[in-house]
């Protein structure tokens, strides 16, 4: 079965990330699925941001109607400052315009700054549609996907905001309640609440290279299971009769030898694989500041550089589903035969 290509928050390298230009974008560059990130206003209504505080995604900082809105806040164990969904409704929210994330890496991104509204959950399983019944047969008649990330689950149920149940009633509500959806967390949580709910579709369970899961140290403390007790033959096993998948930085996959150059693929996929579980990883991206250091090209970390060795080493791993800011790039690799790629 062929690599599923998402697009990372749609077409994030091409357009401000959540946008309705980003996710038809990346249909149109060939993505099987998109990746919106989910968090909730005050009133209840789940919204797409990479994070709840949006000071840097939105225009709400030059907004004088919300100057009063600015807080500090204690958001899985770390303290943020600036503006958070859930300190406004949806009707405010949706006056806000979005901007992009990294302007200093993807300067050519902020020319679309201010020109689009942020998006519900509900609109991106609009638009998803819409793209599929324009291109029937898509991705050789694979329907068109959503795999969706449930963000601070464990903070938002703290303030009477549970992600379980307001994302299962959107899904329902929605038609999604199928196997185009995949919903992933870095809370196992969640992700077994949302079974309990009668969600369908796989459940991947994101794991960070270092640190323990928040709902879990919400309920051991200092005792919590770090992350890498996962990746054991052990964990592994255990996580099979609780998801379908696990997803890890792209950092697990790529195996550097002692200089640092890149020397192929680690065999954590075929252990995740002999675990009954598919194997995914974030975030393939073609710029320096992101790439191994050995395959950068020139000292500028905006610049492109020698992303098709990264990439073809990650596709070649037997990896299931790649997350790509991107979605054309991985899409042309994994299509096209190696000596054909020039």
């Amino acid at each position: 079965m062929q690599t599923l290509v998402i697009g990372h928050r749609g077409a994030s390298g091409y357009r401000p990330e959540h946008t309705r230009a980003a996710y038809d974008l990346a249909f149109r560059l060939g993505a099987d699925a998109v990746e919106p990130d989910i968090v909730a206003t005050r009133d209840g209504v789940l919204v797409v941001r990479h994070e709840n505080e949006i000071s840097g995604t939105t225009d709400v900082a030059s907004r004088p109607e919300f100057t009063g809105r600015r807080t500090t806040k204690l958001i899985d164990g770390a303290h943020l400052t600036g503006w958070f969904t859930e300190d406004f409704t949806w009707e405010e929210l949706r006056t806000l315009r979005t901007r992009e994330r990294m302007p200093k890496t993807r300067q050519a991104n902020t020319t679309f700054d201010g020109a689009q509204p942020m998006l519900r959950l509900r609109d991106v399983f609009a638009l998803v549609d819409d793209a599929a019944d324009a291109a029937p047969g898509t991705r050789a008649g694979r329907p068109l996907g959503v795999v969706a990330e449930i963000k601070h689950a464990t903070y938002f149920a703290s303030i009477g905001l549970p992600l379980d149940e307001l994302f299962a009633a959107e899904v329902q509500a929605a038609g999604w309640n199928d196997g185009r959806l995949v919903t992933e967390s870095f809370e196992l949580g969640v992700l077994s609440q949302l079974a309990a709910r009668g969600i369908r579709g796989d459940r991947v369970f994101l794991l960070e290279n270092e640190g323990q899961p928040h709902d879990e140290i919400a309920r051991h403390g200092t005792a919590a299971a770090h992350f890498t007790q996962y990746l054991t033959p052990a964990g592994l096993a255990a996580l099979a009769g609780v998801v379908q998948g696990v997803s890890v930085h792209k950092s697990r996959i790529v195996k550097t030898d002692a200089s640092g150059t890149v020397v192929g693929s680690t065999t954590l996929v075929d252990e995740v694989h002999a675990a009954g579980l598919t194997a995914f990883c974030w975030t393939l991206r073609p710029e320096n500041r992101f790439l191994e250091p050995s395959l950068r090209r020139g000292r500028h970390a905006p610049h492109w550089g020698h992303w098709q060795k990264e990439f073809r080493t990650i596709l070649a791993s037997g990896i299931d589903g790649v997350f790509a800011d991107h979605p054309d790039l991985a899409v042309h690799l994994r299509d096209t035969p190696l000596a054909a790629q020039g």
